[in-house]
């Protein structure tokens, strides 16, 4: 009976390494089934994520786009002040050479009428002197007197 006794604790044995090993393997496959899903949920969320960052690459895209279309557009409409400003500046120079073209003109053809003009006008006297009346007023008028540029009334530098 003890040959019989020790192949029984022997099958015994067997069977329960066989169960222990089968109950490993299951466990070793649970294990993988998790680590599957796992890696399944990160790679859903790095698709989620990478959409997202997609999604925020082309809004910063676009906003920086925007701002370049308005910075542009903003320089356009300096450009345009700037050159509106020019032709302004040309256009009074121009008008002001006219002005002391036709002056010069009139001088000739009238020599003491534009000094009488030019006094009447900026309420100095004619002979383009300058009287000191009481109270800082003109001795002709009676109305204040203001101090005027030396250079016939021009305020062109």
């Amino acid at each position: 009976m003890d040959t019989w006794v020790i192949v029984l604790i022997v099958v015994v044995v067997v069977i329960l390494l066989a169960v222990l090993a089968l109950a490993m393997a299951k466990r070793n496959g649970a294990a993988k089934v998790r680590k599957r899903e796992q890696a399944r949920e990160h790679l859903q969320e790095s698709q989620v994520r990478a959409a997202r960052a997609d999604q925020q690459q082309a809004l910063a895209e676009e906003q920086a786009a925007r701002a370049r279309r308005e910075q542009a557009e903003a320089q356009e409409r300096a450009a345009r002040a700037e050159q509106e400003a020019r032709e302004l500046h040309a256009s009074a120079h121009e008008d002001r050479s006219a002005a002391e073209e036709l002056r010069a003109k009139a001088e000739k053809l009238a020599p003491g009428l534009t000094a009488d003009r030019d006094g009447a006008r900026q309420g100095m006297p004619a002979d383009g002197s300058y009287d000191t009346a009481p109270q800082g007023r003109t001795a002709e008028s009676g109305l204040p007197q203001h101090t005027l540029p030396q250079d016939g009334g021009s305020t062109r530098r």
